[in-house]
């Protein structure tokens, strides 16, 4: 990370941020794999692997801030169904991952990780296109990604524009955040240096963060491929109920395995 983003480390914010939970370790299967990533010195970050094929496309997705890896092993495989590797990692402190989440590491583990995650796919013979795909807080690292690494694309789901504002709704006290260092911490100027094809998808009803950082985020993104996904009826954990065909259908035809 080029800036320096610690003043959201506050404690007072973390405690609003991050909700981890710890989950055990991931057994293998022949399509289900465990990965581990060493970010720091006695810190190392844990996730799952649901495998379609060696030359399948791969998303590496950052999750939610109440979720894990393996909350995606209903996802995982309606994905390689329709010819997608999907890997999702926990944060420190999230899944079997070890140390505490805090903001400015989340996002500074990203880009650490990311020639890792791309040795490990050499080193296994997948060699498929690589996608990032960020959902609800996951939307900052894979926006701190993707804004800096050569991806084939980005997908954004339930994603936030304003960090100030979602802090303030989730409940972070507004004397902690200083206005004077807000353009850090803003997506919005990460989305404008990202000119790889992107994918923004959004629950209409979403309750935590408003439809609108959606249309914030999609007209400030600097990619000429760009599309918004609307989920009618959606809140912010629903995408999945009431527009799962449509949802897939995004992915699969912005990502091409039509």
């Amino acid at each position: 990370m080029d800036q320096d983003i610690s003043f959201l480390d506050d404690p007072g914010i973390s405690r609003k941020i991050f909700y981890p939970r710890r989950s055990l370790p991931v057994k293998a299967t022949p399509n289900r794999s465990a990965l581990a990533f060493e970010v720091d010195e006695g810190i190392t970050l844990t996730g799952v692997m649901h495998k379609a094929g060696e030359s399948a496309p791969n998303i590496l997705l950052f999750h939610g801030n109440g979720e894990v890896a393996v909350d995606y092993d209903d996802i995982g495989p309606l994905l390689t169904d329709i010819g997608i590797n999907l890997s999702v990692l926990d944060y420190r402190g999230y899944g079997s991952s070890s140390g505490s989440p805090s903001y400015s590491r989340m996002l500074s583990d990203a880009v650490k990780l990311f020639p890792k995650f791309k040795e490990m796919l050499e080193r296994h013979g997948l060699h498929g296109r690589i996608f990032i795909m960020g959902r609800s807080l996951g939307s900052a690292p894979a926006l701190e990604l993707a804004s800096r690494e050569e991806i084939s694309g980005l997908i954004i789901e339930s994603g936030f524009a304003h960090t100030y504002d979602l802090l303030v709704r989730l409940g972070v006290d507004a004397h902690l955040l200083d206005m004077s260092k807000e353009d850090l911490a803003s997506n919005l100027g990460k989305i404008e240096r990202v000119t790889r094809p992107m994918l923004i998808i959004h629950g209409e009803m979403d309750e935590i963060i408003p439809l609108s950082d959606a249309v914030d985020l999609y007209s400030n993104a600097g990619s000429e491929v760009k599309e918004l996904v609307v989920v009618h009826g959606a809140g912010h954990n629903t995408l999945m109920f009431y527009g799962q065909d449509e949802y897939m259908s995004a992915i699969k035809r912005f990502i091409g395995t039509d």
